[in-house]
Order: C-alpha cells, then sequence, then structure tokens
C-alpha cells in the first residue's frame, strides 16, 4: 500500500496560525518535505511547524529554482518528483509544507502537478494567506461592499501591472520586493499609495509595518513583502 500526500499550508508566519486540520495532519506524517531555494538554508515553512512535528519524523529539504514555471530546465522538479514517490512507494505519509496557501502561488502547486500524474492519493490542506493576516494585523479592510479587488504578482510586465491597477477599488500586490520602487511609483499615479499598507514577514518575530510606503523608496525589501491598499474616495 502507497502512502499518502499531504500538501499542508501553514499561514503566512504566527504558528498561532495553523488550522487544527493542518496540525492533526503534521502529527501523523513520517516524513516532510521541507522547500527551500538554492540561495538559503533552512525554511520558514518548517519553523512555522516545528512545534508540531514529531521527534521520528524524517525531515528532507528539497530545492526548488526560483524560476517561472519549471519549463526551460525541470531536471530539479522531477529529481524531487521521484525522491516523493519514491518514499509514497514504501507506504510513508509525506506532508509537503508551504506558507500561506498551498493553491496560491505556492511551489506545492507545481509539486502536485507533478505527482498528480501518478497513481498516488493526494490531500491538500489549506492555509491563511498572508494578505488575509495583514488585513487582520493592521485592521485594514481587504475588500468591502461591491468593490472589485485585484491580486497582482508585482513582478509582472509593468504595463500589465498598470491595467490591473487601473480597474480595481483594492489592491493585494504581491511579490513587491524586486522592484518595489516601480510599484510605489505606480501606487501614488493611480491614487492606491495614501491608503496602502505594507507587511513585511507578517506574524514573523522580525515582521515589519509599514504605512507611508513612499519612504521605502530605495529600500530593498524582503521576500515576503505584500502590499494591501484601496482608492482614495
Amino acid at each position: 500500500m502507497t502512502g499518502k500526500l499531504y500538501g499542508i499550508g501553514v499561514g503566512p508566519g504566527d504558528p498561532e496560525l495553523l488550522t487544527v486540520k493542518a496540525i492533526n495532519a503534521i502529527k501523523k506524517l513520517d516524513v516532510i518535505i521541507a522547500p527551500k531555494t538554492e540561495k538559503k538554508d533552512g525554511s520558514v515553512a518548517l519553523n512555522i511547524a516545528k512545534e508540531h512535528i514529531r521527534p521520528e519524523t524524517e525531515i528532507i529539504y528539497q530545492v526548488f529554482p526560483m524560476t517561472v514555471g519549471f519549463a526551460a530546465d525541470d531536471t530539479a522538479w522531477q529529481n524531487n518528483k521521484k525522491e516523493i514517490l519514491a518514499l509514497l512507494e514504501q507506504g510513508k505519509n509525506v506532508g509537503f509544507l508551504t506558507i500561506g496557501d498551498p493553491m496560491f502561488y505556492s511551489t506545492y502547486i507545481y509539486v502536485f502537478r507533478l505527482l498528480q500524474q501518478e497513481k498516488v492519493e493526494i490531500e491538500t490542506i489549506p492555509g491563511i494567506p498572508a494578505f488575509c493576516a495583514i488585513g487582520s494585523a493592521t485592521n485594514t479592510p481587504i475588500v468591502e461592499g461591491d468593490c472589485i479587488l485585484s491580486i497582482i504578482p508585482a513582478n509582472m510586465p509593468e504595463e500589465r501591472v498598470k491595467a490591473a491597477l487601473k480597474t480595481c477599488d483594492n489592491a493585494v500586490l504581491m511579490k513587491v520586493y524586486k522592484n518595489s520602487d516601480e510599484v510605489i511609483d505606480m501606487l501614488a499615479a493611480e491614487g492606491l499609495a495614501k491608503q496602502a499598507v505594507l507587511a513585511s514577514r507578517c506574524g514573523l518575530d522580525d515582521e515589519v509595518i509599514i504605512r507611508d510606503i513612499s519612504q521605502e523608496k530605495g529600500r530593498k525589501l524582503n521576500y515576503l513583502s505584500t502590499i494591501l491598499t484601496r482608492k482614495d474616495k
């Protein structure tokens, strides 16, 4: 009998925001896959969940290249798939931990699609996305009434970002760390800067909340940075 793969969202950073379902799944895992990048050691997702991991649970770090998809070279992805598949074939329950929600801008989506092609059982457990946690932490309504909310990856081509900002009332901007100066200028041009709040590493010990984003121009932002905003009324 093969094991089961769990894709587990551990939330934005605060361990108290783990769901009961996520905790129960973590406690019965034989193996945990902790995703990491080539440039950084350790895993934020693993650190969030560590209190609930059994001592006998095996931890395996898998490196996932920071690329858009994996069409150019999927070697790392295929190797990681084979490793997970081998563990499942041994009858082990394997959990893939991911910050936020597994189906929201997550590495897990690619892993899920690869393993979905195989005859394995998969259960995905949702987690609280960072923008929801930021809204609550800063008492910032994310969207209300008949307003239109756009969730925008800010690393898209500038014209696509501008087009999205023009058609929304409220916006969540993800991945703002690469071109934050340009993003701040675009928000100002569309009347979205005054009401903006920027949060980095929400729920973690080194959380930073910025309410005047104009002051952040020229500064390097953390990878886990998100902006919530709405148009001036």
